[in-house]
């Protein structure tokens, strides 16, 4: 099972190895972690969808249900510099060996596992790795769990909680934390 990426320092080195090796792999990342929708949902999105935008609406692909998603200030900020030359039909993540089509959920899994290989990086990733990571950071901001639940459009808190990584060993760190002096 992938986990989400809980180490601010990993996430930091992975975004600069990424934006060394490809700007789109670089926005895929983020705009993962930034929205924390399924790759199935972001694949297909385009270039007008997020361009000058402050929200990115469409329908989920496993749910059938509208989502609208505000874009977070930093992520429209890498939008902003990313489809500068981009024509708006164009796919924001486009497979360039095929266009006009988005790069496929292999491929994700691919970037994100060379990635991962290049740092030593001992979690399994995958492509929900970046999914959990924004749940899991919405967490440790403090975000109630119920929210986070609502946000991530999941049907019970269980699920939310063992998707962002709230285990045995989380919560005997919280515990352990708790001090009234």
């Amino acid at each position: 099972m992938v986990k989400p990426i809980t180490d601010n320092n990993i996430l930091l080195d992975f975004s600069d190895f990424l934006r060394d090796k490809s700007e789109r792999d670089y926005v895929l990342f983020w705009t993962g972690i930034y929205t924390g929708r399924r790759i199935s949902d972001i694949l297909p999105l385009k270039v007008r969808d997020v361009r000058n935008k402050d929200r990115i609406v469409f329908k989920e692909a496993k749910t059938g249900k509208k989502a609208d998603i505000i874009i977070n200030p930093e992520l429209k900020k890498i939008f902003k510099d990313y489809c500068r030359n981009k024509k708006d039909y164009e796919f924001l993540f486009p497979n360039n060996r095929c266009p006009p089509k988005p790069i496929t959920r292999v491929r994700v899994w691919q970037i994100l596992n060379e990635m991962a290989d290049k740092f030593e990086y001992s979690e399994p990733l995958g492509c929900h790795s970046l999914r959990k990571t924004f749940g899991y950071w919405l967490y440790k901001d403090g975000k109630d769990v119920m929210a986070i639940k609502e946000i991530l459009n999941q049907s019970d808190i269980s699920v939310t909680k063992r998707y962002i990584g709230i285990d045995q060993e989380c919560q005997d760190n919280m515990i352990c934390k708790l001090n009234f002096s």
